[in-house]
């Protein structure tokens, strides 16, 4: 396949057309398809060729396909990108064209994701030559992804077993994507409410429901929605194919914090297995309630965490360490009657900075308020004075 001639591919094309045969049309628009290889089909201006086989419907998006592979094969990813937002743009008027059908969905799939992988590589191109900002390529990507979103979003009156609306929740994956890569995530709530309207939407593929709880799961993290963002993430991990190891270690990279803030520590077993030793020292530093060695280690692994955008989500554990090492102080005080001084040296011991008795009476009482301390304070003596009963509730429970 990867050496047929020109006509060869044309004839394959348009007899998918006329069988209405959607994967094996994506195939032939597909970059990963061995066809995309041979010089053959690298033409520079192939449209008087497509359009003499190729019905009109579907002659832009077959032209705009060879002219974006005889600018990947030439090296030009910046008009590659440029061609395949053509091509894109193309397969929504395609789709417009083809009233209550959706057999065309897979070549959908196909043109956006390689619109997507050519935007990525375009940006780093222009962003390292100066000619546009970090960011922009993609952005014009999702403008020509929303084209297609549009027509499957509104094709409410077709049955549910023809609808477009099957498309919505991959092109969403793929928005997600991008306004991940480029950090704006207020973009990505519309989309959410798209997916969470359809009435069947629960029953699209495995794969995509679980890159759709990953991203979901993600912004729930970023919202401080932890309760929403563990269920989504342990959605997404679950189900997740036990061999795709690399996948389950991404999602856990954001599970896991999630997780400890709800009070639920990772085994090191599990650490161990997916590779992740930067949060060994973490979940050590909570369970001791030793915040000096939390602090360490989210400096030593600072580069990690801000990779992975969790390094604020995990300056948020200092409050659980606080916690613990507060519980030690009542223990070893033996009393329910506690002076606030004993929690300031624990915190000046712990190499806690620019702390002092008001700022240590703050933490409590912001303990107390949440849950994680049964008591009060008592302003007039100092002290703090805890239940006896379960003064220090399970974090679980908090």
């Amino acid at each position: 396949m990867a050496f047929m001639s020109l006509n060869d591919y044309l004839q394959r094309v348009q007899g998918s057309l006329y069988q209405q045969n959607g994967e094996v049309l994506a195939e032939l628009i597909s970059f990963r398809d061995p066809h995309v290889m041979s010089s053959r089909l690298m033409v520079e201006k192939p449209e008087r060729d497509v359009e003499r086989v190729i019905d009109a419907s579907l002659a832009e998006v077959i032209a705009g396909h060879l002219r974006a592979a005889w600018a990947a094969g030439s090296g030009d990813t910046v008009e590659a990108w440029r061609t395949q937002m053509v091509v894109v743009q193309a397969v929504a008027r395609f789709m417009q064209e083809c009233k209550e059908e959706n057999w065309m969905l897979p070549v959908m799939y196909t043109s956006c994701l390689d619109l997507r992988l050519f935007a990525l590589a375009a940006d780093q191109e222009l962003t390292r030559t100066g000619a546009s900002k970090a960011g922009e390529t993609l952005e014009k990507a999702a403008e020509a992804l929303m084209s297609c979103f549009r027509i499957c979003a509104a094709d409410t009156r077709t049955s549910e077993d023809c609808t477009k609306r099957w498309g919505l929740l991959y092109l969403v994956n793929q928005f997600f994507k991008i306004y991940f890569k480029i950090n704006k995530l207020n973009l990505c709530k519309p989309m959410v409410r798209a997916i969470e309207a359809l009435s069947f939407k629960d029953r699209f593929s495995l794969s995509q429901l679980i890159t759709y709880k990953y991203y979901t799961g993600r912004k729930d993290m970023f919202d401080s929605d932890f309760q929403s963002a563990d269920a989504t993430l342990s959605f997404a991990f679950q189900r997740c194919h036990v061999g795709s190891r690399k996948n389950k270690r991404r999602i856990l990279i954001y599970l896991i914090p999630v997780k400890m803030l709800r009070g639920y520590l990772p085994k090191s077993s599990v650490l161990e297995r997916y590779n992740l030793p930067e949060f060994q020292d973490v979940v050590t530093s909570v369970q001791q309630g030793n915040v000096k060695l939390l602090s360490e280690t989210l400096a030593r692994h600072e580069s990690f965490f801000i990779g992975a955008g969790i390094y604020l989500i995990l300056e948020k554990l200092k409050i659980l360490a606080f916690r613990n090492l507060f519980k030690k102080v009542f223990l070893m005080s033996g009393t329910h009657q506690i002076d606030i001084t004993l929690f300031l040296r624990a915190l000046q011991w712990m190499c806690v900075e620019d702390v002092d008795l008001d700022e240590t009476e703050c933490i409590l009482s912001n303990m107390i308020n949440d849950g994680r301390i049964k008591g009060y304070i008592s302003h007039a003596h100092r002290k703090v004075v805890v239940s006896k009963k379960d003064p220090f509730p399970p974090l679980t429970s908090c």
